[in-house]
């Protein structure tokens, strides 16, 4: 089995002739500009491009393929040079079990799956042009679409408030609103990691992923994981959730917790971070709160280990999370080492130092060896770097 770096949550912000399709995602990211950046400047091996579904985004795909630039691999997925990518979409559920909204993420082996699921959804939502809409169907209704043509079917970011499995505290159990047994894997989101969700008994049996849920270029493989397969293909990659040989995720790669934006409780009036036991805020005496996913998995909590065969979570600090690390300086550090995933993971701090100033190269270490000091976020404010 070889290793692949893979982001499996991209969003599209304009399609190739400027429309508008993840409205507060950034113009600069069409589809060819995401996998040119995804490849080149990122390394990665694999990565899952949401918003397929929107029939721009399908006629842009076409044309790419009538140039030879992407082609379809026999055991699905697209290959762009090297990159393989994995059509998707984000949908969102409403209904009267859920109380919603509910995000989930849908992936296909084909183009020609994705346009079936494209033709299908324009029957069941308002806008089939734009990301993350509204879908006039209940969830199981909506994985027994995804398993009908052979999809993959995924809980997006489940801890996260406001659009998420768990997130608006009125779901217990996601039994409540879908089919367990039609579930492929779990996406955590940037405010938790493995040890913090596996503390639900009933997550247990589903491999986690870790993607960067990206709404601009730079954002791309905040978070990611290493996959075991035998070539990153859709079939490989379904294996891989499931288990299936030697085929798994190694490696989990994410933001530590502390620096997701909704990590901790927060006031929602002044944004002040408190304990969930106090009465009310200290600072301004409002009860009204952003609760924090870790108040919220304790909630929830039904177990106290997680499963032998879960892979280690590293947490992952991005460059752009890096004090004193600006867009000048990260070209730099490319046009040495090539790509983000070399810089984080591969080359020596010697060479770092060669390249960037000596407390960029020694930060750079620190959060590769898990070192840094972080201040934790909440609220929708991502958390920060002390040193």
């Amino acid at each position: 089995m070889k290793h692949y770096y893979v982001d499996l949550h991209i969003h599209i912000g304009r399609t190739f002739t400027g429309k508008a399709v993840k409205i507060t995602a950034a113009k600069s990211l069409t589809f060819s500009n995401i996998i040119d950046h995804a490849r080149n400047e990122k390394g990665l091996n694999m990565v899952g491009i949401i918003d397929c579904h929107s029939p721009e985004v399908i006629i842009e795909i076409e044309k790419l393929m009538e140039k030879g630039e992407l082609t379809e691999l026999p055991d699905g997925g697209l290959s762009y040079g090297g990159l393989t990518v994995i059509p998707g979409s984000e949908l969102e559920i409403y209904d009267e079990n859920c109380q919603g909204p509910i995000h989930l993420l849908c992936y296909f082996p084909t183009l020609q799956a994705m346009k079936e699921f494209s033709s299908w959804l324009s029957g069941h939502l308002k806008n089939i042009n734009l990301s993350s809409q509204r879908i006039y169907a209940s969830g199981r209704e909506l994985q027994i679409k995804v398993k009908e043509l052979s999809g993959i079917f995924i809980p997006a970011h489940v801890f996260t408030p406001f659009k998420s499995l768990y997130g608006k505290g009125v779901i217990r159990s996601l039994t409540e609103v879908l089919n367990p047994e039609q579930i492929d894997g779990i996406e955590l989101g940037l405010s938790s990691d493995t040890l913090m969700a596996d503390q639900l008994g009933e997550l247990h049996q589903y491999s986690f992923v870790t993607n960067s849920d990206a709404h601009s270029l730079p954002k791309i493989a905040r978070e990611y994981q290493v996959i075991a397969m035998e070539e990153p293909s859709f079939a490989e990659l379904k294996k891989a959730l499931h288990l299936k040989g030697d085929r798994k995720i190694v490696a989990n790669y994410g933001l530590d917790p502390l620096l997701g934006k909704y990590h901790q409780t927060v006031c929602a009036t002044c944004q002040t971070q408190y304990s969930t036991e106090e009465p009310c805020c200290p600072q301004c005496q409002d009860t009204k709160t952003v609760k924090g996913v870790a108040d919220r998995i304790l909630e929830l909590k039904t177990a106290e280990y997680s499963p032998e065969n879960r892979p280690v979570y590293v947490h992952q600090v991005p460059l752009d999370f890096i004090p004193g690390l600006g867009p000048k300086l990260l070209r730099k550090l490319l046009d040495h080492f090539g790509t983000e995933m070399a810089i984080l993971h591969e080359v020596p701090e010697a060479a770092l130092k060669q390249v960037v100033p000596e407390k960029v190269a020694e930060l750079i270490i620190k959060a590769r060896q898990g070192e840094l000091n972080l201040l934790a976020g909440g609220g929708g404010k991502y958390g920060k770097i002390a040193d």
